[in-house]
């Protein structure tokens, strides 16, 4: 008996301090429960901010000009919107269609004469109602507007006016720009990405792990093979996985959302070019973390890590205007952000591959430079 314990404390013994020179599994393991907790915390709900709205004034008359002062206390106060002014509302909306404003107020001809005769003023708002957060945040700010307006006093308050609604205050006349969006289908661009990044790490970064513990990159190293052969190949065999799992979940996602039409021929073109972008630099930056890693369970927990600090920052499951600055420099670095970004542009509003050539852009950066690092980076271990 006395000499069963001793063995068993002998393994135990060994096991602990296997796992106390493990300073990174550790750290992680503490890290990632508190990660979970940051991010998860800020990245629902909060006040959105930085929203940009276009602006076609066709009246410049006085109860214009207030109008233009209230929105420019908002810029300066709680800074929900800026405005940008357009001559004309055909290229206020083309931007709008193209993502690069978040609404069009237009102020129509005699609208300052109407408010002096209380003669039923409106204003017409064009929203993109794809995200229905910031749309009806635009909504109700601009309606507080109009509403101060009518009063004909602003001072500080919830929004930076504050309002006393008459029965003569100027009507926001809200214009959808697209079909009603259900929730399913704003969440279903992530949902690609969040495919293709699992796929990565199943069918990329475990492997090459897996791969480097049993010695098989030695024996290809013995070859002519060099580290950027070798890199670039398990890369692009990652790719393809990934490419394969999210061009699968694009089309049944699609059927399920009710994306219309859901297998348009040249919208699926489209999103193939998104897809193969993003599956190459997510697994360009698997294998540059990874390239230097040979503990098997480093990647199952950086998994677990990546999949929170990447996904929910990234603006897939609400906007990014609503996230602290710190986040919001986070999304910057995300490569989930440029991807959610164009296949959300490409899904709910068709706006073709030209909308979305900056988001191409930096993806095809993140895969080239990630593995060019990974192949630097990248040395043997016999």
């Amino acid at each position: 008996m006395h000499r069963a314990l001793a063995r068993t404390a002998a393994i135990l013994e060994r096991e602990l301090r296997r796992f106390r020179r493990s300073w990174l599994l550790i750290a992680f393991t503490m890290i990632g429960p508190l990660l979970q907790l940051v991010v998860l915390g800020y990245a629902f709900g909060g006040t959105l901010h930085g929203l940009r709205v276009a602006v076609v004034d066709q009246d410049h008359g006085a109860a214009a000009v207030r109008l233009h002062a209230l929105a420019g206390a908002v810029a300066a106060g709680p800074r929900t919107f800026t405005t940008l002014p357009y001559a004309g509302e055909a290229a206020a909306l083309a931007d709008l269609h193209a993502g690069r404003v978040d609404g069009v107020l237009t102020i129509p001809p005699g609208f300052s004469r109407r408010v002096l005769t209380r003669d039923d003023p409106q204003v017409g708002f064009v929203e993109n109602n794809t995200d229905r957060f910031v749309s009806g945040t635009l909504a109700a700010v601009l309606g507080d507007l109009l509403a101060a307006l009518g009063a004909g006093r602003a001072g500080p308050g919830r929004l930076g006016v504050v309002s006393r609604p008459l029965d003569t205050a100027p009507r926001l006349a809200v214009v959808e720009l697209f079909p009603y969006v259900p929730y399913i289908q704003y969440l279903l661009p992530g949902t690609i990405v969040l495919a293709i990044f699992t796929m990565v790490m199943l069918g990329g970064a475990f492997s090459f792990i897996d791969d480097k513990l049993l010695g098989i990159h030695e024996g290809y190293l013995v070859t002519p093979v060099t580290k950027l052969e070798l890199v670039a190949g398990f890369n692009l065999s990652g790719a393809v996985k990934a490419i394969s799992a999210g061009s699968v979940l694009t089309a049944v996602g699609m059927v399920v959302a009710g994306i219309p039409p859901p297998l348009a021929p040249l919208r699926l073109l489209e999103l193939e070019v998104v897809i193969a972008l993003t599956a190459l630099a997510l697994v360009s930056v698997m294998f540059m973390l990874l390239a230097r890693v040979s503990n098997p369970m480093i990647p199952r927990i950086a998994s677990m890590l990546l999949n929170t600090l990447l996904f929910f920052p990234s603006g897939a499951v609400y906007p990014i205007q609503a996230f602290p600055a710190w986040m919001r420099a986070i999304s910057v670095v995300d490569p989930f952000t440029y991807a959610v970004h164009a296949l959300r542009s490409l899904l709910l509003t068709d706006a073709g591959l030209a909308a979305v050539l900056p988001d191409l852009a930096v993806l095809a950066g993140f895969a080239v430079v990630a593995m060019g690092l990974a192949a630097i980076t990248f040395r043997r271990t016999l």
